[in-house]
């Protein structure tokens, strides 16, 4: 049986201050009944006073917005500070637990003991809930998005496809490698309970989420091989073809022209 490890794998550059390259130049004096610049400054006076009076007019509906903001502000602020933050904490401790089981299944060689873990991460282990919980419980956190991800895993592991599915679809992350492994265990999901359509299309999302020696050619792989079953030569050796010529160093292209002779 497979198994899914995290890899943990720039600061964007600050914004260059832009120049003001506007000059102002000291205006001459000249006759105002005459001066077009003297008109025109006339005008702003006469849109400032315009202005002037409809923020009197509407001051009430001006503070009221001002306000509004305000309270929303100071409310996001206590938020974070009194409700998010103590949930993390708590969900990280919680989560702890679940993430060392989860790496001791990854590393297991015996599969009873592998299941038996994987069932741990689920559940939870030493008084603390396992990740289908935290998940569950503190969704809308970090801690409750990687939950989501070694749910979808460890369910993948047990053979409890659609529970697998529905947790890995819930998860997101910046990281491009883990992100493509999550899309991939999807594809891996319905692969096993024989959609090779829907396999192909996350196998091959996979592939291009994020070009690398690791994810790309893994998923190419699986893309070209269900592709195959599908009766696609086509696109098989268009995957197939793509490992042999970028990335030749790979485990996927030991024997790739094996199945790129198969593929023609």
């Amino acid at each position: 049986m497979a198994t899914y490890n995290k890899r943990g794998y720039k600061a964007p550059k600050e914004k260059e201050e832009r120049l003001d390259n506007n000059f102002i130049e000291d205006t001459p004096n000249v006759d105002a009944k005459d001066s077009v610049t003297a008109k025109a400054f006339d005008t702003l006076d006469e849109s400032a006073s315009k202005i002037e009076d409809w923020v009197a007019a509407n001051q009430k509906y001006i503070l009221g917005a001002l306000t509004a903001i305000v309270v929303v502000t100071v409310g996001y602020l206590s938020y974070q500070k009194f409700v998010a933050e103590p949930k993390e904490e708590e969900a990280t401790s919680d989560l702890f637990v679940a993430q060392q089981n989860f790496q001791l299944a990854a590393d297991a060689t015996n599969p009873k003991s592998q299941d038996s873990l994987y069932t741990l991460v689920l559940k939870g282990s030493e008084g603390k809930q396992g990740a289908v919980g935290i998940a569950d419980q503190y969704a809308g956190t970090d801690s409750g998005n990687v939950a989501s991800y070694y749910a979808g895993i460890a369910n993948l592991n047990l053979k409890k496809y659609d529970v697998a599915i529905q947790y890995l679809e819930k998860f997101t992350s910046k990281d491009f490698f883990l992100s493509a492994i999550a899309t991939g265990a999807i594809g891996d999901a319905w692969s096993q309970k024989n959609d090779a359509k829907k396999a192909l299309e996350f196998y091959e999302k996979a592939a291009r989420m994020n070009t690398n020696e690791f994810t790309t050619p893994r998923y190419l792989f699986k893309a070209g091989q269900t592709a195959m079953e599908l009766g696609n030569k086509a696109d098989a050796l268009k995957y197939f073809t793509e490992i042999k010529d970028k990335y030749e160093a790979t485990p996927e292209a030991q024997n790739i022209d094996a199945l790129i002779g198969m593929a023609q």
